[in-house]
């Protein structure tokens, strides 16, 4: 008996080092966290794109919500690994920043798709979906916001402006979105 409970509460602390113990993590678990996060925004600029500008449905709507909500996951664990990583190389930042550079076209695209789906999302027999897309924009532009800034803090003195620039041009994409959405 004394060897269970011996056995036991090693395995409790042992348990309860590793979860205390804050895990680094490393620059492929990054760029897969960015593939992570690519796939999410191309599927949510699919999903916006199929949907029509007239006599869409709440289904529909609700998907795009859905794939809003995985987005916005991904950007979170995304911050959280860029940070455990910590300051990166300049070969590995010049990497992470051509992925994200790769990914601000589609989010471009599926801002300005947003915008022009308006009308049809404002339609639905069931009031709030405007409502809930700006809620979406919102906390989508406040985890990109993180993100940047969480690769920008990590990144090479060499390339800290041009990441810069990068997240100010995709943040700036949310503009209208979310003017369009709040009036």
């Amino acid at each position: 008996m004394v060897q269970i409970k011996s056995t036991f509460v090693f395995l409790l602390f042992a348990t309860s080092l590793s979860v205390a113990t804050p895990h680094k993590r490393t620059v492929a678990k990054v760029e897969a966290d960015i593939a992570t996060i690519s796939s999410s925004v191309k599927n949510l600029d699919d999903l916006i794109t199929a949907y029509p500008a007239t006599g869409g449905t709440l289904l529909g709507a609700l998907n795009i919500h859905t794939a809003a909500v995985s987005l916005i996951s991904s950007l979170v664990t995304g911050t959280s690994d860029v940070t455990s990583t910590g300051p990166v190389s300049v070969a590995d930042g010049t990497t992470i920043f051509n992925a994200v550079q790769a990914i601000a076209p589609t989010i471009g695209d599926a801002l300005t798709g947003i915008v022009a789906k308006k009308s049809s999302f404002a339609a639905l027999p069931i009031g709030g979906i405007p409502a809930l897309i700006l809620q979406d924009l919102t906390l989508l532009r406040g985890n990109t916001t993180a993100f940047s800034n969480a690769l920008i803090a990590n990144a090479p003195e060499s390339l800290v402006a041009e990441d810069t620039t990068l997240k100010n041009n995709i943040l700036a994409a949310f503009v209208p979105a979310i003017a369009a959405y709040s009036s």
